[in-house]
């Protein structure tokens, strides 16, 4: 199970510490957020405890209106619950009470300056982001027209030489050979390159290249989601291949279908004008115009009318 420690959550995330703690190395499992006003009204059936607590404007508020033995009570009660750790917005106060359950319990007690709403927008993004199922796949992948196209294939097949020239028309390098795959929430898989190959290429004959200095900055892009997949194979002339696009095809990443094209390869074929071009018509199919539909959709209206 993947996890972050509530001490690297401290660091990247620059928030306060309001105590200290025997054991700093609390793991956080959840990428949800939990506000426990609820709680703090003294309903406990369903805590989400194992998320990251937030206390907000609208909590601290309810707490006044409490007197002091109730906030304790309260209080006593949530942090006996393994949560990860609780976290003050807009620089609020903390009650007294809160932090000596947190010194009974050992729990971690933190503070930001942030609103409650940028707050959780925030560490949601940083949680998704840190928590998320990550896979490593081979392949060069680029972002075209605004579509990621990650281009798979045996070694020696020519990806790299088709990002190149695909650089050289405009579109946008990310990554090459491997490729850090990450789900975000349920919908959508973002992709980048490992740090220590970040704009770096290898092209047989030449070596490693660094896209960024010899293109310029305006060629890279550090992450992109993943749209669209290329496979390119050999031509194979006993294979039969789609000639109108009606049967599409899905590759699963990360429990996640992505729409995939097969292309095959020999001389004299343009591979990265073929695949500038299946991405544009990826984009019109999301913008709900499929053109080998359109075709099917003539020709049968067509056959039709000549059969009357």
């Amino acid at each position: 199970m993947k996890y972050i420690t509530v001490r690297k959550l401290i660091e990247d995330l620059k928030l306060e510490e309001l105590n200290r703690l025997m054991d700093e190395d609390t793991q956080v499992i959840s990428s949800d957020l939990n506000r426990p006003g609820i709680q703090l009204a003294g309903y406990f059936d369903y805590f989400a405890h194992e998320r990251i607590q937030i206390i907000g404007k609208v909590e601290h508020r309810f707490l006044n209106t409490l007197d002091a033995d109730t906030r304790k009570a309260r209080f006593d009660k949530i942090l006996s619950y393994d949560i990860p750790c609780l976290i003050l917005s807009r620089d609020l106060e903390a009650p007294k009470e809160l932090m000596e359950a947190a010194e009974k319990y050992q729990r971690k007690i933190l503070r930001s300056s942030l609103n409650t709403t940028k707050l959780f927008s925030k560490l949601a993004t940083y949680l998704e982001d840190n928590l998320a199922d990550t896979i490593t796949l081979h392949g060069v992948l680029m972002d075209i027209y605004g579509v990621g196209v990650l281009i798979t294939g045996k070694s020696g097949i020519g990806k790299s030489e088709t990002a190149i020239e695909l650089i050289k028309r405009g579109h946008l390098f990310v990554a090459d050979d491997a490729v850090e795959v990450k789900r975000i929430g349920q919908d959508y898989l973002v992709a980048c390159a490992p740090e220590i190959t970040r704009h770096m290429m290898e092209v047989r004959g030449i070596g490693i290249m660094d896209v960024k200095s010899l293109f310029g900055v305006g060629a890279i892009k550090i992450r992109t989601d993943i749209n669209l997949v290329v496979s390119l194979e050999e031509w194979d002339t006993d294979k039969s291949y789609d000639r109108l696009g009606l049967d599409e095809s899905f590759r699963e990443i990360l429990g996640i279908k992505v729409e995939e094209m097969v292309i095959p390869v020999k001389p004299a074929r343009n591979i990265a004008v073929i695949i500038e071009v299946a991405a544009r018509n990826h984009r019109l199919k999301i913008m709900g115009y499929n053109a080998a539909k359109a075709f099917s959709d003539k020709l049968l209206e067509h056959l039709t009318v000549e059969k009357q």
